[in-house]
Formats: C-alpha cells, structure tokens, sequence
C-alpha cells in the first residue's frame, strides 16, 4: 500500500510537470489575439505564419525549437530581444540559425515585453480563427428587389409600344387625307399659286437666305476652330496597363506618400515612372493581397496575380527569395506627357509653389480641398483605381493657374529675393491688397515654358 502511494504521488508530480513545461513550450500564457497585432507590426516585414519569406516560417516555431535543440521559450526570448548577444554567447542553435539562413541578421526588439513575446509565440502556436465578416445581402431580398424592378421595365416597354402603334395609326389617317385631297378639284386650284422651284424661293427670300448661310458659316467656322483646339486634349483618358496598379489602395487605403515611388517629382524635371525595383522594395515580402478593399468585380485571387507579374517582371523567385536574373520589361502606357515645345518642371512646383498651389487650390475649392500638391494638376488620385487625366492640361488652363495662385511673399526666400519688387508690386495691385500672384512675377513670360 505504502509502495503504491508513493508511485502514485511520483505520477502526480510527473504529470503537473509535463503539464507546466507542455504549457510553457507552446506559449498557452499569452494571448493570440494581441499576438497576432504585434506579429503583424513588428514579425511581417520578414517572417509569415506559413511560408517562408526572408526569414522561416513562424508558425508552430516553439514546438520546432523544442523539437530541434530541447530548448523552451526562454531561449525564444532571448533571441527575440537580442538574438546578436545571444550570438556571441556561443550558443550553438542561434549560430546554427544564422548559417541556415545565409547570415541574414534578425532585427532586435528589445522593446517588447515579457509578455508581448508570449503573446506572439501564442499566436504562432494556436493562431486565432478569422473574423466573419458580415452576411451579404439575402438572396431572396435581392429576388424580390430585381422582380419589382422588371415588373416596373416591362410595364413601360408595353406601355411604349401602344403608344407608337397608335401614332402610326393616326400617321396612317392623315395619309389617307392627304390622298383623297390630291383627287380633289381644289387641289389644282393651289397647284397653279405653288412656287415651282427653288430659284423662285430665293428671288423671294434671298435677304433671308444670305443671312442664313452668314449664320451657318460663322457656326461651321466656330466648330472647326472649337474642334481644331481640342486636338491632343485628353481628359479622362485612362488605359489599361500590362500590370494592374491600384493608386487607391497604394495611396488611398495605405497611405503611400506620392514621394515614395516617384522620388523625381521634388528634386527632378520630370516625375519618372518607378522602376520595378521600386515595386519590390516592398512586394518582396508581400507575395499576396490581404486588404480588406476589393474594387467591384476584383477578387483576392486577381491582386495575387498581379502581384506575380511584378515577380516575372524582376526574376524573383518567392519560394527561394533570391533573384533569377531573368527579367521581363513592362511596356507601360504613358497617361501624362507634354509637348516637346512645353518646358515644365515638377521640382519648381513641387517644392517651391507646394503650399501657395495647395492654399489656392483650397479657396477656390472649399468643398473639395487637398492636402498633397499633386492632387492639384492630377486630381485625387488616392480614390482611382485606375489613374486617368484628371485635368486639360492646355495652355489657357496653365494660364488661369498662374492668374490666381497668390504668392506667399513672407516666406525667407521671396521676402529677400523680392524685396523690392515686393514694394512695386503692392503699388502696381493696389485693388488686390497688395497681393501677388504668379503672372506678376513673370508667370505670364513666353519663355517660362516655350523654348
């Protein structure tokens, strides 16, 4: 008896222990709901629960340790804080895991806590299951919807066609009238008072007629000019192009600043298209779409496909994260492009004109105000999916934009570069209140923009 109590609190002790180092092992004190929000801010740059990106994938990495060296979370804090230090201990797994992983060298977060970590490891371990999202309109609302709405078509079609039949009965009538007239004998009473051509007409009415034809060779000569004016004027053109680019979830759900990926813009004439090694800066280690926004008619499924040109295009192979060097040009479509003989610099306007064009634009627009200079010329491009002209770029539209985009004269470069013609300026527009806008300081010049 003695014997088997004893064997029996020996089993007891055993088993708490498994269960406290089983606990331990697999980060059941965390949290994975929290976990799963530091993953994504600090772990996603490098690592996914799944597949490997630049780093090895994530999930289940406590069991993997465990498994592999006979090591617990403790080492897994270690390494996450400072996996450097934990380096040049000696350690032989950290070194270990250098080597497999071509010296790439972890980032530091000695920032997290004890317990952010065990919330990340949780989430690794026993990720939560996705939210639902919410249920989409019943199929039997939408029946209903679409029946009335065809009920309603087909009652204005019926309705439509009674009204032409009876239109072409009463044509019908008339005709007939018009028959039984002609075989009357009042008929040849008119026809001898009927003028017999048209020469007669105009002898008549030639007054008339010359003013006619003035009028419509002023009108055809207005539309040929009007139409002449317009050539090369491509508002709301907007191709498709070889890959996919949504500016509204680069710039718009993302916040991507402009100046990212077209870096020219503030320090260059001419704001260039990205090179593709621009795009994999960051689709480097975003292999797919995980956005909430999906453009209508648009599924995860087209955005991951997209995303794999970009890797045909540069010769990057995702599953071994190095590059092929087999490359694809992209023949993009340009939208934007000036005449030769039009001389216009982003950089002028871009950094020097950046606050005087995003405060006029704002008074002229107070119902639909911007906050980045480029939305003034290329409209709101952070809500375009596909990137269109948004402007007409002709020369009386530049014009008018000089005409009224007062300059900020107290700003340290203009206050001492036109000091004295500041003082000239306020007596030239006395009517404006002393205020200057571009035309004033040579907007308006020929050669400003023309060879």
């Amino acid at each position: 008896m003695i014997s088997w109590r004893k064997h029996y609190k020996q089993t007891l002790i055993a088993i708490g222990l498994l269960l406290s180092t089983s606990a331990s092992i697999y980060g059941q004190d965390g949290d994975p709901k929290n976990g799963e929000k530091l993953f994504k801010a600090n772990c996603t740059a490098c690592h996914a629960l799944d597949k490997q990106v630049i780093g090895p994938p994530l999930k289940g990495v406590v069991a993997k340790v465990q498994e592999e060296a006979g090591l617990g979370t403790d080492w897994l804090h270690k390494w996450i804080k400072d996996n450097k230090a934990l380096r040049e201990s000696g350690d032989k797994y950290a070194n270990k895991i250098f080597e497999d992983y071509n010296k790439t060298e972890m980032q530091q977060f000695p920032n997290l806590s004890d317990q952010d970590i065990d919330d990340i490891l949780a989430y690794t371990t026993n990720p939560p299951e996705p939210e639902p999202e919410k249920a989409a309109e019943t199929p039997a609302a939408t029946d209903a919807g679409g029946g009335a709405a065809d009920k309603t078509t087909t009652n204005i079609v019926i309705i439509s066609l009674l009204a032409i039949a009876g239109l072409l009965v009463w044509i019908l009538i008339k005709l007939r009238q018009l028959v039984t007239l002609g075989q009357s004998e009042d008929l040849a009473g008119l026809n001898e008072t009927r003028v017999r051509s048209f020469s007669e007409i105009y002898q008549k009415y030639h007054y008339v007629g010359k003013g006619i034809l003035t009028v419509l060779a002023i009108l055809a000569t207005y539309g040929i000019w009007n139409w002449l004016m317009w050539i090369g004027v491509y508002k709301g053109y907007k191709p498709e192009q070889p890959i996919y680019f949504s500016h509204k979830i680069h710039a718009g759900e993302n916040k991507i600043d402009c100046q990212l990926c077209h870096s020219s813009a503030k320090y260059g004439k001419v704001s260039e298209i990205p090179s593709m090694n621009v795009c994999m800066n960051c689709h480097r280690t975003i292999s797919e779409y995980n956005g909430k926004y999906l453009e209508p008619g648009k599924d995860k499924a087209f955005y991951d496909g997209e995303i794999q040109k970009i890797y045909a295009a540069t010769g990057w192979d995702a599953e071994k994260q190095q590059y092929t060097g087999k490359t694809q040009p992209v023949e993009w479509t340009r939208i934007h492009n000036m005449p030769d003989f039009v001389y216009f610099n982003h950089s002028q306007h871009v950094v020097a004109g950046e606050q005087a064009i995003i405060s006029s634009f704002n008074k002229k627009n107070p119902n639909d105000k911007i906050d980045v200079v480029c939305k003034a010329c290329h409209g709101k491009i952070d809500t375009m999916n596909v990137v269109q002209m948004a402007n007409d770029f002709t020369m009386g539209w530049c014009i008018e934009c000089h005409r009224t985009t007062e300059i900020d004269m107290n700003n340290g470069y203009n206050k001492e570069y036109f000091k004295n013609l500041h003082d000239k300026l306020k007596k030239q527009y006395p009517k404006d209140g002393g205020k200057i806008t571009v035309d004033a300081i040579g907007g308006l010049e020929c050669g400003k923009c023309h060879y």
